[in-house]
């Protein structure tokens, strides 16, 4: 097996495993105030990893900068953390993985104006449907494997919503990708989004000294270290390899693996129900992603 093959492994593994401490910290702490420690502290470490290229950001690049950090990281994170608090890990990692190139097509389409073929409108009605089924057994109150918890609707829904957001602010992010190096844009989008959701925090959630001290204490501090140095840092320098290295086409391919991975840890870990309509709209949300990534 070739080394890019290995990394490929590591990261999908990594990728799929990270919905486990983002479960498990955000039941100790508030949601949004997990993800901006997480995020402050990843962003700061990237850009003392970029040295010296962490000045090199164009003036006229600033406030495009800004206004997709906030996308990418504030809302799409401040959503994503609050839903998978609520909404079972591997259900929330298909709709997160399974709905960034649906949200991508639709979102160049109405950004850059790039045409959607019907290769494109199969995957999108596929998506669409995929979502129905994993929405199903939340709407129609406790059948299959769900217990009909509103908050479980509500969870899976501000996931899909971060997700837009993740995906409109990474095509708007597209014009000011090449005039940079790609960790110092990484690096400040990360920093400037983690302040960001430290504001939401303080405006959406109680946080106190005890919210603090917890974030040292077990199991928080293990979620924290693992959400940072092997979901944000270890996997971004991974993905970057295997874009300049494989395209984005087989490095996007981790959509089919770290959600089937998320799935099973939440399962076999916490316990969390998977029925016949999980399945089956995981099925064709992985089918619908198969079709948007297919070159």
């Amino acid at each position: 097996m070739s080394r890019n093959a290995v990394l490929f492994v590591v990261m999908s593994l990594v990728w799929g495993l990270t919905w486990l401490p983002l479960k498990v910290g955000a039941a100790h702490v508030p949601p949004v105030f997990l993800a901006a420690a997480r995020f402050l502290i990843a962003g700061a470490l990237m850009l003392l990893w970029a040295g010296r290229e962490v000045t090199m950001v164009p003036r006229s690049a600033w406030p495009r900068l800004i206004g997709t950090a906030l996308l990418l990281n504030t809302g799409n994170y401040t959503l994503l953390f609050w839903g998978v608090k609520y909404a079972p890990s591997g259900l929330s990692a298909i709709v997160n993985f399974g709905t960034i190139p649906i949200y991508t097509l639709l979102a160049s389409r109405v950004i850059a104006g790039e045409p959607i073929n019907r290769q494109k409108v199969l995957a999108i009605a596929l998506g669409t449907a995929g979502l129905g089924f994993l929405f199903a057994t939340r709407a129609l109150g406790g059948l299959s494997a769900s217990q009909g918890d509103p908050l479980e609707a509500a969870g899976l829904a501000a996931v899909a919503a971060g997700t837009l957001l993740y995906c409109l602010g990474a095509v708007l992010a597209r014009p000011i990708a090449g005039k940079m190096p790609t960790l110092t844009l990484a690096g400040w989008q990360t920093l400037i989004g983690g302040f960001g959701l430290a504001m939401a925090s303080l405006t959406l959630e109680r946080i106190g000294v005890d919210d603090f001290m917890r974030l040292a204490s077990w199991p928080v501090w293990p979620a924290v270290v693992f959400l940072v140095i092997c979901g944000s840092l270890m996997g971004f320098t991974i993905y970057m390899r295997l874009l300049r290295d494989w395209g984005a086409f087989r490095a996007g391919l981790y959509a089919f693996i770290s959600p089937a991975i998320a799935v099973a840890v939440g399962v076999v870990v916490l316990g969390e129900p998977f029925g016949w309509s999980e399945a089956v709209g995981a099925l064709l949300m992985f089918g619908a992603a198969g079709i948007a990534l297919r070159r």
